[in-house]
Order: C-alpha cells, then structure tokens, then sequence
C-alpha cells in the first residue's frame, strides 16, 4: 500500500534553478532540511555538461551559506552504484537538476540511487526536483515530445507536472489537458516559482511568478489538485542501508 505519511518535503521547481529568483525559497528548503549540505544529483543533464549544473548549485548555494556535493549519477551504472546510493540516503536535502526528463527516468528507474532517495525522503529530507528533476517524480509523466502522457517514477501519482508553464506551446498544452482523465490533476509552474508538498501533506506555492492547477481539463486551485495526489514511497525498498 502506499505510504501517505512520508517525513519529508516535497519540492516541484518550474525550471530556471539556482537563479536569484530561487534564493527565497531555497533559504525555506535549507531550513526545512536543517542542513548546510545540498546534494545534487545532475543526472538530467548528463548529456548537457553536468559539471557546470553542480558548480552552477554551488555557486547559488554559496551565497546561502550552504554547500553543494555534486553525486555524479549520469547513467545506469552509476545508479546501481551503492556508494552513490549510500551519499544520497544520508543526505538532508537532495536535488535534481533539469535536463531530459527521459533520460533521468531511464536511469533511476528501479534503482538503488532512487531507493536511497525515497529512503531519505520518507525519514525527513527535502527533495526537490526542478524542470525534468519534477517531471519524472510524478505518474503519469508530462511527455515533453508534444504534451501527451508517458510513464513517470510514480512517488507522486495523479498528477502531472508541467514545467516552464510560461512557454509551454499552445497547442502542447491543449493536448496535456485533453488527455488528462478526471482523475489526473495538472500542475503547471512557472521559472522561478515552486509548489511545495509539505510534512503534513498541504501544497503551498513559492516565488514571484505562478503556478496554474487543472482538473479535468479546466482550471482549479492547487488545493483541489492536490487532495487527488497520492505519495508512494514503497520503491524506498530498493536500498537496503
């Protein structure tokens, strides 16, 4: 059965991360965690020079008075990998970085590394995924190929995440809202904004720009989106620490 009480934060980021923009609520997240250590995972980007994404994290996280270990987890090897998975259960807060969404689920898809995460997740950490680092958490996925649904990860599910909402085509978006079954909410966040899922399982927006809720093809609040959503963390049992 999925697990419901999960300790952690949840974090849904709409893309441009590490951007001044994002200094507000990554403080909160910091906090939240209880941590000076960011461990980020720049998979996503592993055919966009993933090097620059980690030292992008650290110079943003400097600035925080926080530091950045870049867990470099860029295929499928990696990822079973169990000193990785060992870093990212450990950590306090962990974050994916953007890139292809295709890619990321390819490579974390039952795997020891993503075990680790739900492993961290469910004991208390801060997970936060932006751009393709969100996408992928979700089931159904966002396909970004032309808006129709593939399968995502599944820690959250009924609901698909829609990043860069403020430039995502028009008639992309008409395609993700028709296919969307009553059931599956959409949540389409804007750069520098997030939605987080809290401990006690309410979802608040951050930022200065938006984020935008659909049910059954038509707008909501982020409330009625997410009284559908339901967190699985029973993948959590692919790490064994």
């Amino acid at each position: 059965m999925p697990d419901l009480s999960p300790k952690g934060v949840l974090c849904l980021v709409g893309g441009g991360e590490w951007q001044s923009e994002c200094e507000q609520f990554d403080k909160e997240l910091l906090e939240l965690a209880d941590s000076h250590e960011v461990v980020v995972l720049p998979t996503a980007a592993a055919y966009e020079m993933p090097e620059r994404a980690v030292k992008n994290a650290q110079s943003h996280f400097s600035r925080l008075g926080a530091v950045v270990k870049g867990v470099m987890v860029l295929n499928r090897q990696d990822a079973m990998n169990k000193r990785y998975a060992d870093e990212v259960a450990e950590a306090q807060f962990i974050y994916l970085s953007g890139g292809s969404p295709l890619h990321l689920r390819s490579v974390l898809k039952d795997s020891l590394v993503y075990g680790a995460m739900l492993y961290a997740y469910k004991r208390g950490a801060v997970l936060a995924g932006s751009s393709a680092g969100g996408m992928v958490l979700t089931d159904p996925m966002a396909d970004p190929r032309g808006g129709a649904f593939t399968v995502g990860l599944g820690l959250i599910s009924s609901l698909a995440f829609v990043p860069h909402f403020e430039s995502y085509p028009s008639e992309r978006k008409d395609r993700t809202l028709r296919l969307a079954t009553k059931s599956v909410g959409i949540l389409g966040v804007t750069e520098g904004c997030c939605v987080m899922r809290l401990q006690d399982g309410t979802f608040t927006e951050r930022g200065k720009h938006g984020a935008s809720a659909f049910l059954n093809g038509k707008p909501c609040t982020i409330e009625q989106v997410a009284s559908n959503v339901v967190i699985d963390t029973s993948k959590s049992s692919l790490y064994i620490s």
